[in-house]
């Protein structure tokens, strides 16, 4: 990847629709202020105890001391961002259960992959309100799977609102890092993501406040946004790192483009920092897993993006022996709740001196964090 400076990025900046209000008027800090101490992000809401991505499982996380909440955002067919963690509902909510809906199934092309489901751009967001989320992880997450049927698909309006009262009655900042999914597909379908976002952020005075990260798999979009709004002290953005192997998804269609390994390497990063104010790779990028399924040696990554004037964030810890390192199970089934070992694992990961960690049990974060603050 070639290193663009942020005020060419303000001169050349494409595919955002236009808001003069939100136009740059100066290029952002060089490096990022690290947070006072590391952010315990919220994956999907607090996903480990009610359904994802609902306000229920947000509100749940914020009560829990999650720092920031992540609503993964797609688009229905009439243009409202609503959160769901793919487009795709057919997992996440009861729509297979809907004969209204029956003839909606399909197949499509989505980066590169097939899927067949329901998908949120073939719906209006009143269609959309006519559902309800259901647990995913069903054999694991008995608690959350009480609650399917209960919830229904939020906004991000909606969201929004939520966090500000949440903030207000707490008396303490909450912030949002949304994820754009599938960037490239929506744009190609003309409900880009990108300029309905920036539409939200010039209509809430709240997100023009807030702390605010914008996350994503791809890189173009990231860059136009770190551009548009570099003004914003209050807004960054986070390089979200998928297999080293493959390419991000903008950059695999066009047939060019560096791989998520290369990103990072030392010139990778340093490419990134020109538009980034965070990477987050897996966690098993930064402590990867022995040929036993035990932590293995750090690879040094977190060093070397810190080196680079990069924050770190990794991704996901989840409170279940199923995804957890042999080091930290407890004997228990595979689909146990492991509160010690989950909190373990993410003090392992703590002590390399990460800034962000993703978690599906925000109270866990933070009894983990607590550990470095003693």
């Amino acid at each position: 990847m070639q290193a663009v400076s942020r005020r060419a990025l303000l001169k050349t900046a494409v595919g955002c629709a236009l808001l003069p209000s939100l136009a740059a008027a100066s290029t952002r800090a060089a490096r990022p202020t690290r947070p006072q101490r590391p952010l315990v992000i919220a994956h999907r809401g607090c996903s480990a105890l009610r359904p994802e991505h609902t306000l229920e499982a947000y509100a749940k996380a914020i009560e829990d001391g999650a720092d920031f909440i992540e609503p993964d955002l797609v688009a229905t067919r009439d243009g409202h961002l609503v959160a769901r963690h793919e487009n795709n509902l057919a997992d996440s909510t009861d729509v297979s259960a809907k004969p209204q809906f029956a003839s909606r199934r399909s197949v499509k092309i989505i980066d590169g992959e097939r899927r067949e489901g329901w998908f949120t751009e073939d719906f209006t967001l009143e269609e959309l309100r006519s559902l309800r989320a259901r647990e995913r992880f069903v054999d694991m997450r008995q608690e959350s799977h009480r609650y399917d049927g209960l919830f229904g698909v939020c906004t991000l309006e909606e969201i929004v609102d939520l966090v500000e009262a949440k903030a207000n009655s707490q008396q303490r900042a909450i912030g949002l890092i949304p994820e754009l999914k599938h960037s490239s597909y929506f744009a190609a379908l003309g409900l880009g993501l990108e300029p309905l976002l920036l539409a939200r952020i010039e209509a809430s005075p709240y997100l023009r406040r807030c702390p605010l990260i914008l996350q994503s798999f791809e890189v173009q979009n990231l860059q136009q946004l770190s551009a548009r709004l570099a003004s914003f002290p209050n807004v960054q953005m986070m390089q979200l790192i998928g297999d080293p192997l493959r390419r991000p998804w903008d950059a695999e269609a066009r047939g060019a483009g560096t791989t998520y390994g290369d990103m990072l390497s030392p010139a990778g990063l340093a490419a990134v920092a020109e538009y980034a104010d965070y990477i987050a790779p897996p966690t098993r990028v930064l402590i990867p897993l022995d040929a036993e399924q035990r932590l293995d040696e750090p690879s040094g990554v977190v060093e070397a993006a810190h080196a680079a004037g990069l924050l770190v964030g990794t991704w996901t810890f989840r409170p279940e022996n199923r995804f957890l390192p042999v080091d930290f199970r407890d004997g228990g089934a595979p689909e146990a709740r492991n509160e010690r070992g989950s909190i373990a694992e993410m003090q392992r990961y703590l002590a390399l001196g990460i800034d962000a960690l993703f978690t599906d049990d925000p109270r866990l974060g933070t009894v983990a964090r607590v550990s470095l603050e003693m």
